[in-house]
Order: structure tokens, then sequence, then C-alpha cells
């Protein structure tokens, strides 16, 4: 493989970029220091760095720019109010708590202000560890320590926007490469659905692929957000046109794939002994590794083949041409849904196409929704909204105020050498869910303890400070590399950065113990919250999700028959609506998640929730198949609008009932007529009323007993 091969494939990776731009940081902040000989100035310029990192925005370089102006704002304040404060304990400690639930719930507003409180905490929690390991400031130096961490801070910074403005796409092209690799493993485990078996597991492998539908919408969400904030006014750029065609292309493909016409267990029945469902199995697969080497593409900027899936789909219509000759009376109902997938997959196909040149059309809606805050009045009234015991972010705030609070007062009840890592470490593992809680703690423990044991190792057989140096340069880029899918070996990272920072002006070897004694205290007391200070169980909350979910699928379905009647229109209201349907079903999805890793006693809840995720998911299937059809319709007949309106009519109710923890009878139907033999919209209506028989058996189920 040749160098320059080697070259484009490493700069393909997420963490490349990231990686760099931390490499250049820290290893300017070094020579730096070696220079001046003040190597004593390396911790907080490290750490301020780090914490500018951590607060890095996704922006074009104006927003960057005006982001990292008012992050640097921040950290001065932080660092400024914690070293006029040090000496002060109560202030200092209600400071502190008030400063970790004002930022918390800051994070509601949106991601970029929480990204931006979440790192002005953190360089607060620095700023004590930097003042501890100097001593109380004097006071002719207050200036000393918040100039080095918002010097490191801006460094950092500058390195950041400079990239920005030199390499604006590439976060574009990742997040896009993103979102076709998710699409490729959807299609994969929905090819998997159509293997015409007898006792096949379909139940699992619909919950596997509704799993993978999250990863999808959360990587379309991404690469929304991404794409957003480059188009505010650049709408005439073709380069971003491309990419905004493409995700265009990326939502069809998505609400294309996500489509069932018939139940499963029905098509492996009536076509067991024929080849089609291999057919299209095989086209899925093929349109799956399509997607595949589209994402590879985008980032190698080569073209990518579509052969094998045309070809499959030629092979599809040729068996549905000998299998009309063939098909027996029983099996004819099933005839037309079968058709159907394969005019969908057709469909599809020429979505794929269409990504080789991707261009807007004449006349096309491009517009995203924004859900950025509009002035001081959206983010008060954001901020209202989430000022209740019932909101997650609210319990978090308190949780994390309290855990912050403690951890000061363990602190100096038992007085340990280097103890704001106690801190820090509480600041790490608390988490707004248990189950995140618990899976950062042990990671915590486990990558210190590692971190530790290197560390040691290293400064033990290089003794050499410029060797040491260099260790914690690279273990502070492997730190920024790997946190995203690998925090225990992250954690150990850093551990091994600042055992090689400390050592530099200090005892290195004094820290291992007390750095162990901390992370070991500071992650008992954020788990000691998690568990008894309003405590989150996810369990309680899934009757809410649950008919979030459902309210959803019915604005989707009200969104559809709407375009049934007057017409297919690509426009934001309706697209809006579908991505606020499958937002909540990975919502649905991420919060069963939570409530596997739970304690025993409120695990029990999953029992009650996969059965709902399950026909939920397939409600959403459903609504797919009629959004991946319209404009194949005449309008819309009485019959099918009266089964439309008694369909919504009943999602209505069910999301109402659940919301309310009312009794819902798992025995009441809504009684389906035919409603148009011929017509897609008309089977596809009668699919989801029969398919709400077992969504209000498990809607009912969701909430009986609960406390």
């Amino acid at each position: 493989m040749s160098p320059s091969l080697v070259l484009r494939r490493f700069w393909t990776l997420e963490p490349a970029a990231y990686s760099l731009r931390v490499f250049i940081a820290l290893a300017g902040i070094t020579l730096l220091c070696w220079w001046r000989g003040d190597m004593a100035s390396l911790i907080p310029l490290f750490l301020g760095a780090i914490a500018s990192a951590l607060a890095e925005t996704d922006d074009e370089w104006s927003g960057r720019l005006a982001a990292l102006l008012v992050t640097l704002v921040c950290f001065a304040l932080a660092s400024l109010a914690m070293e006029l404060l040090f000496t002060h304990p109560w202030p200092l400690v209600v400071t502190l708590g008030l400063a970790a639930f004002g930022m918390t719930m800051l994070g509601a507003v949106s991601q970029r202000y929480a990204t931006i409180a979440n790192a002005t905490l953190i360089l607060t929690i620095y700023t004590l560890i930097s003042l501890e390991q100097r001593g109380s400031p004097a006071l002719g130096e207050l200036w000393r320590e918040p100039a080095l961490l918002v010097a490191g801070a801006a460094w950092y910074g500058a390195i950041s926007v400079a990239w920005c403005s030199l390499f604006s796409r590439q976060p574009l092209q990742l997040a896009m490469a993103r979102v076709y690799r998710e699409l490729a493993r959807y299609l994969g485990l929905k090819a998997a659905l159509f293997e015409p078996l007898r006792g096949l597991d379909v139940e699992g492998r619909r919950l596997a692929l509704a799993r993978q539908n999250g990863r999808v919408v959360e990587a379309l969400n991404d690469a929304k957000e991404r794409l957003f904030r480059r188009l505010e006014g650049q709408r005439a750029s073709p380069r971003l046109a491309r990419y905004l065609r493409l995700y265009f292309i990326a939502q069809d493909i998505h609400e294309r794939a996500s489509s069932s016409h018939s139940p499963y267990a029905e098509l492996a029945e009536a076509f067991f002994h024929h080849d089609v469902l291999f057919r299209v199995q095989r086209v899925l697969q093929a349109q799956g590794e399509a997607c595949r080497t589209l994402a590879r593409g985008l980032l190698l900027k080569r073209s990518f083949d579509l052969a094998p899936s045309e070809q499959a789909l030629v092979d599809l219509e040729a068996s549905l041409v000998h299998l009309r000759g063939t098909i027996s009376d029983e099996s004819q109902p099933l005839l037309p849904p079968l058709g159907a997938v394969a005019d969908n997959l057709g469909t599809l196909e020429r979505a794929l196409a269409g990504a080789r040149h991707p261009e807007l059309g004449e006349g096309d809606d491009d517009a995203l929704h924004d859900r950025t805050p509009r002035g001081l009045g959206d983010v008060i009234e954001r901020l209202q909204a989430q000022l209740t015991p019932r909101s997650p972010v609210f319990r978090h705030a308190v949780r994390l105020a309290a855990t912050l609070v403690a951890g000061y007062a363990v602190l100096h009840l038992i007085h340990p050498t280097q103890g704001y890592w106690i801190l820090l470490t509480s600041l790490f593992v608390c988490r707004p869910s248990f189950g995140a809680t618990r899976r950062f703690l042990w990671q915590r423990i486990l990558g210190t303890v590692l971190g530790l044991v290197v560390g040691w190792a290293l400064i033990s057989l290089f003794p050499s400070p410029a060797l040491q140096a260099g260790i914690a340069v690279v273990a502070g880029v492997a730190f920024f590399a790997l946190r995203g899918r690998h925090y225990t070996l992250a954690t150990g990272a850093i551990t091994l950065m600042v055992l090689s920072c400390f050592n530099q002006v200090g005892d290195g070897f004094g820290l291992i113990w007390p750095r162990l004694l901390d992370t070991l205290l500071g992650a008992g007391i954020a788990g000691l919250a998690v568990l008894t200070i309003l405590p989150d169980w996810q369990g309680r909350r899934l009757h809410r999700q649950a008919a979030a979910t459902l309210a959803a699928g019915r604005d989707y379905l009200a969104a559809l028959v709407e375009q049934y009647a007057s017409g297919k229109r690509d426009d934001l209201a309706y697209r809006l609506a579908r991505r606020n349907a499958h937002n909540a079903d990975a919502e649905l999805a991420a919060m069963l998640a939570n409530v596997q890793q739970e304690p025993g006693p409120f695990r029990r809840d999953v029992d009650r929730g996969l059965p709902f995720q399950l026909h939920a998911h397939t409600l959403l299937n459903y609504l797919s198949a009629l959004g991946a059809h319209r404009g194949e319709s005449r309008g819309v007949t009485p019959a099918e609008s009266a089964l439309a309106e008694a369909v919504l009519a009943e999602l209505d109710g069910l999301a109402r009932a659940l919301e309310r923890r009312e009794p819902i009878d798992p025995h009441a139907s809504l009684e389906v007529t035919e409603a148009a033999p011929d017509s897609l919209l008309g089977a596809q209506l009668e699919l989801i009323g029969h398919q709400l028989v077992p969504l209000r058996e498990a809607s009912a189920r969701l909430i009986e007993d609960q406390p």
C-alpha cells in the first residue's frame, strides 16, 4: 500500500483531524515551556488546551471563532472565581454547586450551550487542581493561573479556527459517510428478515433492526446539524448543495429501507418454495454494499459501483414475472404487497444512482429545521420548561451539584493529597442515567488503574524529562483519539499524561496512590448520588416516551394522508413529521437500552417495554411504506379517509392514555373494514389498523402495576 493511500485513509478516520489539532497544541506548549525553561507552566497550559478541545463546536470558521470567544470569557470568569475563592471553603463550595446546577441546565438550551457549559465546569476543576499543585496564590499573582489556563485554551482555539477555515468540509464528509455506513448496516439487517425459513426468530431480528434504526437516525441528525451550520448564508455554494442533496437522498433511502408492506411471516409461508424472497434479500444486501462503497467514495473521492445491485434487481423482476404465472390462488392476495416491495427497491436503486451526481432540482424545498434558540426569550422559555423535577435535565443538574458539594466535603474531611481529583472524577462519572453512570464508573476506575501502572513503568524506564514530556503529548493525543469509543483506554491515556506532566515539576510517583484513591472516592460518590438523589429510573418514564412515540406516529400518518390527498411534496413540514417519528422511535430504543443497565428490580420494565418497541417500530415501518409510495395515488377515497380518521383517533387516544397513565382496555379493538382492495393506501391502512391490536395490548401492559 502506497504511503499516499495510507495518509488518505488516515485522513478519513473521524478522530484523525481532532488528534492532529491536539498534537499541534500540546507539542507547541511543550516546546514553548522547554524553550523558556518554565516547566511549571506546563500543567495549566495543558489543562487549558484540553478544556478548549472539549469545548470545541462544529461550525464554519466564523461560528467557531464566535463560540471560542464565548468559551474564553466563560473560562476566564470561572478560573478567576476559583482563584479568588480558593482559600474560602464555604463561598467556594456554594459557587461550585450553583455553577454545576446552572451550567447543566444551560445544556438544555442547545448542544452548543451544553458543550461549552460542560467544558467550563471541567476547567473550573482544572483550576482547583492547578492551584493545589502550586499552593495558595499570593495576592499579586491572582492573574497567573487564570491567564495560563485561558492562554492554553486560546492557543488550541486558534488552531481550531485556522483548521476549520482550511478544512471546513471534512467534518461534513465524515458525517455523510457515517450516514451511509449506518444505512448499509440497516439494509443488511433488513435483508435478514426476508430469509424464508420456518421457525425464524423474526422478533429478535426486528428488535435488532429497531436498534439499528436509532443509529441511522442519530447519524442523520448529526449530519443535518453540521449541514445547517454551514448553510447559513452559503446556500449558493455548489459543494454544500451537493452535500444537501446527498442528505435528502439518504433520508429517502431510509424511508424506503424502513418500509414494510406485509407481515414477513406471511410472505415466508406463502413463497417458501419459490426463490423470490431470496432475490429480495440479495437486492437488499447488494444495495447495502452500494451504500458502504458510497461512504468510502465520499471520503476517498472515488466512484461507487451499482452493477451488482442493478443485476440483482433485474433477477428479482424476472423471478416475479415467473411467479405471477405459477402462483396458487391462496397466495394471490400477497402478490400486490410483494410487487410493492419490488417497486420500492427499484425506486431505492434510482435514489442510489442519483447519489453519483447529486444535484438539487429546480423548485426543491431545501429548508432544514432550525432547532437553535432565536434570542434570549427562546433561551428562557427552554430553561423554564426544564425547571421541574419531572425533567431528566433538572434531576441531573441537582445530582451533579450535590455530587460536587459532597466531594468537596469529603476532600476537607479527610484532607487527601491531590484531593481535587475527587471532584474531577465525579464530574466525568456522574451521567444523566444510572446505566451510563455505571458504565463510565467502571471504565474510569479500570482506565485509571491501567494508566497508573503504565505511567509508573514508563517514568521508571525513561527518567529523561524530555522523553516524559513527549510521552505526555502522545498520551494527550491518545485521549482524544480514543475517548469516543474506548473510554477505558482514553482514561488510561489521560492518567498517563497527568503523571508525565506532574513528574516535570515534582514527584510523579507521589501522585500514583492519591490519584487511585481519589478516583475510587469520586466514582463512589457519583454512583451513590445517582442511586439516591432524585433517581431517574428510565422504566418509570417509559409510558411517557411510549406516548411520545405514538403521538409522533399519529402526526406522521396525518402528514401522509394529506400528501395522498393533495399530491407528493418533499416540503419541510412533511420531512419534519417523518423525522420526529423516527426520532421518537430512536429515543424509545435508547431508553430501553438504558433500562437494561439498571439494577434488577427496575430492569423488569424491559419485559414490558420491548414488546411495545417491537410493535411501535412495526407501525413506523408500515407508515414508511406509505411515505415511500407517495405520488402513486390518485387521491383519497371516502372509505380510506374514514379508516385513516379512525386510525388517527385510536393513536391519539392511546397516546393520551399512556401519557396520563389512564386504564387501557387491551381487548378493545379498532374495527377495520376493507377500504380499497386495489389501493396501496387502503392496504397499508388496514395493516396499520390490525397492528393497533397488539400495540394496544402492549400499551396496557406498559402501565399496569406501575408505581
